[in-house]
């Protein structure tokens, strides 16, 4: 059974920094395609960032371009997502995610998201 659970969330002050973490158990991410969605109230859930696992190479929504950083730690099974420069509007719950066939591929696991909030 895959199980993915995200945290490091918390209440920051615009501009100011978090990282979260995404660990899972029953499956080894390095396989998959791993992505950070969020969802904000009153919003549809959107793609923050994700990383291939054939190519290495990451994505990120133009919304956060150049402030966060997605990084992927095989050794302790675990995806990190940096956060800098956080605007009020980073306020939601984020979510990690795993695509087994690819980033292209329907996400099939899913975290319990971990809630963040910018505000002053």
């Amino acid at each position: 059974q895959v199980q993915l659970v995200e945290s490091g969330g918390g209440l920051v002050q615009p501009g100011g920094s978090l990282r979260l973490s995404c660990s899972a158990s029953g499956y080894t991410l390095s396989y998959g395609c791993v992505g950070w969605f969020r969802q904000a109230p009153g919003k549809e859930r959107e793609g923050v960032s994700w990383i291939s696992s054939k190519t290495g190479i990451s994505y990120y929504a133009d919304s956060v371009k150049g402030r966060f950083t997605i990084a992927r730690d095989n050794a302790k099974n675990m995806v990190y997502l940096e956060m800098s420069s956080l605007k009020s509007e980073d306020t939601a719950v984020y979510y990690c995610a795993v695509a087994h066939r690819g980033c292209r591929a329907r996400f099939e696991y899913w975290g319990q998201g971990t809630q963040v909030t910018v505000q002053g």
